[in-house]
């Protein structure tokens, strides 16, 4: 078993851990859960022996082999496979033995004959001769294609090298394997991928994460990190079960303070006012029903998180257009001529103002080129992007970070924003105390408001991107993996704000909380196509198995004059189905215009003083009556005028 006795750890004068007595048998899978800077890493370090403690012990079994994932990638031009090949120790080990005692044998054949036979003896034991094809399927499972797995390591970015060293980690036949934050450089088919190695996993694992669907599957207890003390370090704490269970006993234990459910009801008071409100307008329905959804978990998750530092909500957009943005027929890639590399085809849909969409797809399908494409940072190879009047898009994508000003100040980044918005928009200027309040619900107080961004670390620079897109006001939301470097207190406030952000929203994200809590529809990204996905995460992830128990390659592709036939036919069948549904469309378009200005034209004269006059008396119920009634006919029609254009999407 692993036990911290007493134990007290520090990095220079600055205690992190005070007085910690845990005890973890064999085969455990512990999730490690607290804020940034809270210790969880330097508990690792102390593990692997670079950290000595201050005071007290760790023991565990003699012998112990630990596995970690290297933070630095060395140079080398070593392929792929035999990187991750490398995690094996011992079968690198033997291998060299065996070339040495052949190139060199001893002169003693029978010794010599007895040596080769006791090496290759241990390594059938360890399943060497199979090591090749265990490395080939992890690096598949993290989204190595076969290509890529015999390209050298040094033409691979930096989010891939990490994968190889996670690959190189799992590779290693460990008694202890430790996991820091493994997800952040993953999309969500590696992370299932991952949830399921590590459920075969025979020895102990410690996994520091702040995605709580992958502690849910993973782990079986959690290590919390409690920083409440303050300065004096923190208090570590097993709790049996997986994350959803923490929640639960930690509400428990904080559920006796008084200010836990006074911030409590001031959310309930806040959801219930939103349903209350929009329940009845079917525009609106979708949002109210994920607010339901939220209200029916907050009385068991909220008091797990009242002592968030995070307090922040997307303020109303501006506008709401009937249709916001729409792609006809668009071909979306890269490149020109010859070189070009087509990555989406044929895509055509529209986002709505109650449109609420999670991206699924695996990785290199084109989930971030549409998104790219929605921001209007891409523009298409073929076909037409049409924007709604008065569009307001905010778009996150990790690219961002590197685009903040490293000598400049949250404060100045969203001084600058406000000056804009003002030149803009025409908002009225914000004071310096209402930007000041503002960062604040982001945990950028004090003088951390005016600290030069260039010190903060990955989570902070995120959370200052996500603070300027929720200044912005969008009625269109454009996330690409949102959660990196979040914790889960930053990372349930955005839930929060997202669950009650009233315009339009796309999200590409690992963290499947984000997805469930947040989206009304899941579209798929694959095969150069995007559609709906009809099924939740659940069954998204049993098409992943699906799709990876088919073999390699298949039929000859069709020559291109079939192609070229196939796509006449399949445009005519498509216009086909769609022209009914355009004609509809047309016809509602003209009428609303018609009923709209009619309304207009009565809400004129309703709003003047000749309407309340003596001689217009018998008259002004019956415009009054006469203005209720177009409203609801144009209710009518832009409901109908939105189920249309859903069906219009969708014709496949």
């Amino acid at each position: 078993m692993l036990r911290l006795i007493d134990l007290i750890l520090a990095r220079g004068s600055t205690p992190l851990i005070d007085r910690a007595n845990i005890t973890i048998n064999p085969g455990r899978k512990v999730g490690i859960i607290g804020a940034n800077g809270a210790g969880k890493s330097t508990l690792f370090a102390a593990l692997r022996g670079q950290l000595h403690a201050e005071r007290g012990d760790i023991a565990m079994p003699n012998g112990w082999v630990i596995a970690h994932v290297a933070q630095e990638t060395p140079p080398s031009d070593r392929t792929a496979l035999e990187y991750a090949l490398d995690g094996d120790v011992e079968l690198r080990e033997l291998e060299i033995a065996i070339a040495r005692e052949t190139e060199h044998p001893n002169p003693d054949a029978a010794k010599h004959g007895e040596e080769l036979a006791h090496l290759y003896a241990r390594m059938e034991t360890i399943g060497g001769y199979a090591a090749p094809a265990r490395a080939a399927e992890l690096l598949a499972g993290l989204g190595f294609e076969h290509d890529m797995q015999s390209r050298a390591v040094t033409t691979f970015s930096g989010g891939w090298r990490m994968r190889l060293n996670l690959a190189q980690a799992l590779m290693c036949r460990s008694d202890l394997l430790l996991l820091d934050e493994p997800t952040n450089h993953l999309d969500l088919d590696a992370v299932m991928w991952l949830e399921d190695w590590l459920a075969r996993y025979p020895g102990t694992l410690l996994v520091i994460t702040h995605d709580r669907d992958f502690i849910d599957r993973v782990a079986d207890q959690i290590l919390y990190f409690d920083t409440s003390a303050g300065d004096a370090g923190s208090k570590l704490k097993l709790y049996t079960g997986n994350y959803a269970s923490f929640e639960e006993q930690r509400a428990t234990e904080l559920s006796v303070q008084q200010s836990a459910f006074e911030k409590q009801q001031r959310t309930i008071k806040h959801l219930e006012s939103f349903i209350t409100r929009f329940k009845a307008k079917a525009t609106k329905a979708a949002q109210a029903q994920s607010r339901i959804k939220a209200l029916e978990k907050l009385e068991r998750i909220a008091p797990a998180h009242v002592d968030s530092p995070f307090t922040f909500e997307f303020r109303k957009p501006e506008g709401e257009p009937r249709q916001l943005l729409k792609f006809a027929d668009m071909k979306l890639g890269y490149g020109e001529g010859e070189a070009q590399k087509v990555i989406l085809d044929r895509v055509s849909f529209s986002i709505l103002p109650n449109s609420r969409i999670g991206l699924l797809g695996r990785n290199g399908a084109g989930k971030s080129t549409l998104v790219k494409a929605l921001a209007g940072a891409l523009a298409p190879l073929a076909g037409e992007r049409i924007e709604g009047q008065h569009l307001k898009i905010a778009y996150f994508a990790q690219h961002q970070l590197e685009q903040l000003r490293t000598d400049e100040t949250p404060f100045w980044h969203l001084d600058q924003l406000d000056k804009k918005l003002v030149e803009e928009r025409g908002y009225p200027r914000a004071r310096d105390q209402d930007i000041r309040n503002f960062l604040g619900g982001f945990d950028f107080r004090g003088d951390r408001v005016g600290e030069k961004v260039g010190v903060f670390s990955g989570g902070e620079k995120a959370r200052l991107v996500l603070a300027m897109l929720v200044y912005e006001r969008p009625n269109l939301l454009l996330l690409d993996e949102p959660t990196n470097h979040l914790d889960i207190e930053m990372r349930q406030a955005l839930t929060l704000a997202l669950q009650d952000y009233e315009g339009a929203l796309v999200v590409v994200a690992h963290d499947r909380h984000i997805l469930r809590a947040c989206c009304d529809e899941l579209w798929l990204v694959a095969n150069h196509r995007v559609a709906p996905f009809e099924g939740d995460l659940d069954d998204y992830r049993d098409w992943l198995r699906e799709q990876r128990a088919k073999p390699a390659g298949g039929d000859s592709a069709p020559s291109r004059k079939d192609d070229k036939r196939a796509e006449a036919e399949e445009r005519q069948r498509l216009a086909n189905l769609r022209k009914p549904i355009q004609k509809r469309i047309d016809a509602i378009e003209k009428e609303l215009a018609k009923l709209t200005g009619a309304r207009d034209a009565l809400d004129v004269w309703l709003a003047s003083e000749a309407a309340y006059a003596a001689e217009n008396a018998p008259s002004l119920g019956d415009k009054t009556r006469e203005r209720g009634e177009l409203a609801a006919k144009v209710d009518a029609l832009e409901e109908e005028w939105m189920e249309k254009q859903e069906a219009m999407q969708w014709v496949r």
